[in-house]
């Protein structure tokens, strides 16, 4: 079952982010899908603030994966690796592509955020949740939760505005 939101601008994107994270635990994948400008790195930015991380949160296009510390003046109680495999659609073998990044050697303990990942990464873990935007013209934006496997479906049936 899935739920969803819709989100009048990016600011709220941003603290759906925030609410969203509040359920987050080590071990957790959080795929996001959708077009660009949907707002998958807007999302992920309220993710990172509302698990307290260092540094700024920005798109990793070109570097493919960043690693976000937790910041423990800021209450941080997890790291977050985020993703972007967008670039690696175009690569002879995507798969081996994400194994060079490593992302098992930290899923465990971390919070880890792959945009254009489905497909790829779902391997990673048993269970995980798939995050869809989309934008309108309006600058409104849709966002469906869709868990997959374990408990998802319990512990985003309590996100504040799904």
């Amino acid at each position: 079952m899935s739920h969803v939101v819709k989100l009048p601008t990016v600011e709220d994107t941003r603290e759906f982010g925030r609410r969203l994270a509040g359920l987050l635990q080590p071990g957790d994948l959080v795929l996001l899908t959708g077009p660009l400008g949907a707002g998958k790195t807007a999302l992920t930015q309220g993710i990172g603030a509302g698990l307290g991380v260092l540094g700024a949160v920005t798109s990793p296009t070109f570097v493919i994966a960043r690693v976000h510390r937790p910041d423990p003046a800021q209450g941080g109680r997890v790291a977050l690796v985020h993703a972007d495999a967008y670039r690696l659609g175009t690569a002879v073998d995507p798969r081996a592509e994400i194994d060079d990044l490593d992302l098992d050697a930290s899923v465990d303990e971390s919070v880890t955020v792959v945009e254009w990942g489905e497909g790829l990464v779902e391997q990673l873990v048993d269970a995980h949740l798939r995050v869809r935007l989309d934008r309108h013209d309006d600058d409104t934006r849709i966002v469906e939760l869709e868990p997959v496997g374990g408990d998802w479906a319990r512990r985003i049936a309590v996100v504040p505005g799904a």
